[in-house]
């Protein structure tokens, strides 16, 4: 049903109305929203508007008959109304500089990233030549890595610019480690532990440099024998490492054991339950999840929703699940970075979790009438709305994905600026 002009002597509580002025010229958080009570109304009243548009599919009651008189507003109500609505003014900017603030936080972990990155990349290439410098030098990122962990709870989730070089192996690496490094900080482990689970996990993959680059990138099923070869992996990593003797034997289980599942039915040698490490029952799990969200084969890349509840509902006997609840509280029901529609059918996107409440996590607005860099951000837990469904970001018409800004790789960073 389209929208409808409505005189504002007409309106009543329960109405779902549109505002006909610019995001910048009231203070309410949205354009648009349900009026709740009489004091919400009154503060829509003394914009001085002669009407908004009503929404009748969205309202919950009838406007008001033509004939009603307006209220009066005594002159103390009218003092009370104007301090009500200079709060929600400073509510609104507290909101915009949370989202600057956001913003830069994501700038500065992408960079980091990037650097981090950059370096694991020069590790890897030396473990031939020159392992023990490889091993000293990846020390000293786990180390620079953990150290910003332990100083912080503030550790920013969000979806990285897609990269067209083929560095998956070191994207997958670092990604796993951070990952890993998260979920074990919140499990509660030391700072030297986590640094060994850390190097583990930066190195679990690098057997892959001695499988055929046509195996890896191969997005069709592998044959029986290239499988086979790409499970090889494994036991090359673990090579690899013992080139160096200061690679530390607590991390080795995990280069071996992170394709081994609890039921038995992983690889190399079909481990079950205690047999494999509590480290490498981590990493498998976490291995899985980045693995959902990157496949080769890009189309069949996951959003983070899909790939948490791919695992939570199919996957229980096959991981450890305190690891998957402990990820799943983690990362949110919906991560940061996912796109979602609203019950009020808006789209937004989830920019950080609520951990005392998974489903009801912050949430930036699409709002075309708002500039982008001004974008509402929505706590859910305390409005009316909650999420219908996640949407996966090249669904989206374009207009709301240049606005959003979604993207495409999942990463993760720590950023101890409090």
């Amino acid at each position: 049903m389209a929208n409808i002009k409505l005189a504002v002597d007409r309106l009543t509580p329960g109405l779902y109305v549109k505002l006909p002025l610019q995001w910048t010229e009231h203070p309410f958080l949205l354009n648009h929203f349900k009026i709740k009570d009489q004091q919400q109304l009154r503060l829509i009243k003394s914009l001085n508007l002669k009407y908004v548009y009503l929404i009748p599919d969205k309202s919950d009651n009838a406007p008001l008959d033509p004939d009603t008189k307006p209220e009066a507003i005594s002159e103390q109500e009218s003092q009370f109304l104007g301090k009500q609505a200079e709060k929600l003014w400073q509510e609104k900017q507290r909101r915009i500089e949370h989202l600057k603030n956001y913003k830069l936080r994501v700038q500065r972990c992408e960079k980091n990233f990037s650097r981090s990155l950059a370096q694991l990349r020069s590790i890897v290439s030396k473990i031939k030549s020159r392992p023990v410098t490889a091993i000293d030098e990846a020390n000293d990122l786990v180390s620079t890595m953990v150290d910003a962990l332990m100083e912080s709870d503030n550790v920013a989730l969000h979806l990285m610019n897609d990269k067209k070089e083929h560095e998956d192996i070191y994207f997958h690496s670092l990604n796993v480690a951070i990952i890993a490094m998260m979920l074990a900080k919140a499990n509660g482990m030391s700072s030297e532990s986590i640094k060994h689970l850390a190097l583990g996990a930066l190195f679990h993959d690098m057997g892959k440099l001695k499988v055929p680059t046509a195996i890896l990138r191969k997005t069709t099923p592998l044959t029986p024998p290239e499988e086979n070869y790409l499970r090889l992996h494994t036991k090359y990593s673990l090579e690899l490492a013992n080139l160096a003797d200061t690679f530390p034997e607590a991390a080795k289980p995990i280069l071996e054991q992170h394709h081994e599942l609890i039921d038995g039915s992983g690889y190399p040698k079909g481990l079950k339950g205690d047999q494999i490490t509590a480290d490498a029952q981590l990493i498998a799990l976490v291995n899985a999840y980045d693995s959902l969200c990157h496949p080769q084969d890009a189309s069949k890349a996951r959003i983070p929703y899909s790939a948490l509840s791919y695992l939570f509902k199919n996957k229980k006997a096959q991981y450890n699940n305190e690891y998957m609840a402990l990820l799943v509280k983690l990362m949110g029901v919906y991560p940061p970075g996912s796109v979602v529609q609203l019950s009020n059918q808006q789209l937004g996107l989830v920019i950080s979790v609520n951990t005392s409440s998974l489903l009801f996590p912050n949430v930036l607005l699409y709002d075309p009438s708002v500039p982008s860099n001004e974008a509402p951000i929505i706590d859910l837990e305390e409005s009316n709305l909650k999420i219908e469904r996640a949407i996966a970001p090249d669904k989206l018409p374009e207009q709301v994905y240049d606005y959003l800004n979604p993207r495409v790789r999942i990463s993760f960073y720590f950023d101890p600026t409090d």
